[in-house]
């Protein structure tokens, strides 16, 4: 049995005297990923209001397959936080649509920095054509400042390519009521060929 190096150098396996394959650990799920320029991630740099559930005036934060892009979006986590109290509770959930309406607010982050660019468009707020809801995050509470209810500390859902976007698809945040401009929202995700 042989296997190969990232540049096509064949090499021999090596196995144990129970000849159990020996493997190193290539540094975490997403290493090869991150190391070879695929993985990107965006986050928030200030805290931003939500719209309410399936508003196609969307407030929020956005992730975008555009169409012709020849790229799966795969889509390994999502995070949130509020940075203060919100002004009602709420459910934060995921809602998938279409790439009509975005437009780039946030420029995406290679994870192995510098490396590569991004197909995908991030964006704040804007028109949207009839969002569903993919997936319920979570319920956010709502209290003092000073008071922890479900949301205030920094949260990552692991969505373990859970939801991929084709081209001309595009995930959304979508919170029940409008929250105020307490909360921040980021994605990783993978760019693979479609």
């Amino acid at each position: 049995m042989y296997g190969k190096t990232r540049t096509g150098i064949g090499l021999p396996a090596i196995v144990d005297n129970d000849g159990i394959l020996l493997s190193k650990n290539g540094g975490g799920i997403y290493a090869d990923a991150a190391i070879n320029g695929r993985l990107f991630c965006a986050a928030m740099q200030t805290p931003t209001t939500t719209s309410t559930t399936l508003n196609t005036s969307f407030v929020g934060l956005g992730l975008c397959n555009p169409t012709g892009s020849g790229k799966l979006i795969v889509v390994h986590e999502f995070s949130y936080a509020c940075t203060a109290a919100l002004t009602a509770e709420t459910l934060l959930a995921l809602a998938t649509t279409t790439d009509s309406g975005f437009a780039t607010d946030i420029v995406p982050r290679c994870c192995r920095n510098g490396y590569a660019t991004s197909i995908a468009i991030v964006d704040k707020g804007g028109t949207i054509v009839a969002p569903v809801i993919e997936r319920i995050i979570c319920t956010l509470g709502q209290g003092a400042d000073s008071v922890q209810l479900g949301g205030l500390a920094p949260n990552i859902v692991k969505l373990d390519g859970s939801i991929i976007l084709a081209p001309g698809r595009a995930v959304v945040t979508d919170t029940t009521v409008a929250t105020g401009a307490v909360m921040q929202f980021g994605y990783l995700w993978e760019e693979v060929d479609a």
